[in-house]
Parts: structure tokens; sequence; C-alpha cells
């Protein structure tokens, strides 16, 4: 089953890792280590709630200006 992955750094340092198809999100020191964290959190999630995928989330940037 191919999914989602959004990485991003987390404030304290490390990885923050989230699977926006199940909701499921983990962190790790490195970035492998929050993906592979995330495809086994995400797995256990599955045989628990398992679900069928129909499409992925879109994933883009987008600019806002700040003050």
């Amino acid at each position: 089953m191919l999914l989602t992955a959004i990485i991003t750094e987390a404030e304290e340092g490390g990885y923050i890792a989230l699977n926006p198809e199940t909701g499921t999100t983990t962190q790790g020191d490195t970035y492998q280590e929050a993906v592979s964290n995330l495809k086994d959190a995400t797995r256990l999630y599955l045989e628990e709630f398992p679900i069928t995928i129909r499409s992925h989330p879109i994933v883009t940037t987008f600019e806002v200006e700040h003050a």
C-alpha cells in the first residue's frame, strides 16, 4: 500500500512525520528514523483500523503574507 508521509523539522530538534491518510504521527532524531517510526505506527494503526485508500491527498505549498 502506497501512503503519504509529510516530514517537518521539530523545533526541539529531530523530525516529525505525519501520514495524512490515517492521521498517524511520530517523530525521530533523524529523517530516516522518523519515516521508519511512521511506517511502524501506520502498520499498527491499519491492523486495528483497516481502511481502503481510494485516492492520495494533494500535497502542495502556498505563501501567505505575514506582518
